[in-house]
């Protein structure tokens, strides 16, 4: 059966200049409440400013009981990856062994270049640093002493405790033009893009199985999820001046751009309801929603599709 999860309006209440912690706490435990499967945090420094997600994860781990939590998705490659992988096993601890990492590179904007300048992390070879760092992630979650001579130096180095999964939380990679569905299947746990159209999505999601086969790899045990944007009204009019608003307020670029790169839905309930349908039909497992406009009513109705759908 499909999972459904829920996206934290992080960057939203920040913009908003309601950056309490409380209030997010608050809808994670209504998200699991209403049957959400999983609790998801954005990432961004300085391009899109919201809280930490690791950080905020740990508070949301403390208040649920049963929800997978996940970043969606985090930007690997600006992290130490002694430091993240310390902060992914604690959280994954408090979780125990519900934490989700969702990495990714981000799309190359100046506003993104200007995150990496600020972390003073070289923006070339981004995708190089973060397989580099998720390699020696999951070396130190074994509890064995680490030697390691890359990009990091690390001498007999260990981190504790371990994850509460054995191995570490699973990794899932945002990546979806070819050559990241290629470096999916051969080195990641899931595939989590948010571009793919749902006639897409199946074919898509064969070139990842297909490396993992090449790789030596069960094309199986990788996890097929998507990450999609919904705005759901009554009024398919309305919903649509609602998705275009959120869109504009939150990547600052016209909101055509962004429909035209990432998917997004906007019209009625039963409409939103069978697009979510066809990605599960095509293959997905795993689908994560954004809500566009009033989160307490947008959620409410998510899972009242949830339910509808027998999920």
């Amino acid at each position: 059966m499909p999972r459904l999860g829920y996206l934290l309006p992080t960057r939203e209440r920040v913009m908003e200049g309601r950056p309490e912690t409380g209030p997010l706490l608050a809808l994670a435990e209504k998200a699991e409440a209403l049957g959400f499967d999983s609790i998801w945090v954005g990432d961004s420094v300085t391009a899109k400013p919201r809280h930490d997600p690791l950080t905020l994860l740990a508070a949301v781990a403390g208040r649920t009981r049963k929800a997978e939590l996940g970043t969606a998705v985090l930007l690997a490659a600006l992290r130490n990856p002694v430091l993240l992988a310390h902060q992914a096993a604690t959280v994954d601890r408090l979780c125990e062994g519900r934490l989700i990492l969702g990495i990714g590179i981000a799309a190359d904007t100046p506003a993104v270049r200007r995150d990496f300048e600020a972390t003073g992390v070289p923006f070339d070879n981004r995708v190089g640093r973060m397989n580099e760092a998720m390699r020696l992630c999951r070396a130190l979650w074994t509890g064995q002493p680490v030697d390691w001579t890359g990009l990091w130096t690390v001498r007999q180095g260990a981190v504790g405790p371990t994850p509460h999964r054995p191995g570490g939380p699973p990794i899932w990679y945002g990546g979806f033009l070819p050559a990241g569905r290629i470096r999916t299947g051969r080195l990641y746990d899931g595939w989590f893009p948010s571009q793919p159209k749902p006639e897409e999505y199946a074919a898509q999601f064969e070139d990842v199985r297909s490396a993992a086969r090449a790789a030596g790899r069960d094309p199986a045990a990788i996890t097929a999820a998507m990450y999609v944007t919904l705005a759901i009204d009554d009024d398919p009019a309305r919903a649509d001046a609602t998705m275009n608003d959120y869109l504009v307020r939150y990547y600052r670029m016209p909101a055509a751009e962004t429909r035209n790169r990432e998917r997004c839905f906007a019209g009625t309930e039963a409409d939103a309801a069978a697009w979510i349908k066809s990605y599960a039909d095509a293959g997905a497992s795993h689908i994560v929603l954004r809500l566009a406009g009033d989160t307490e009513h947008q959620l409410d109705i998510a899972a009242r599709i949830r339910r509808g759908l027998g999920w």
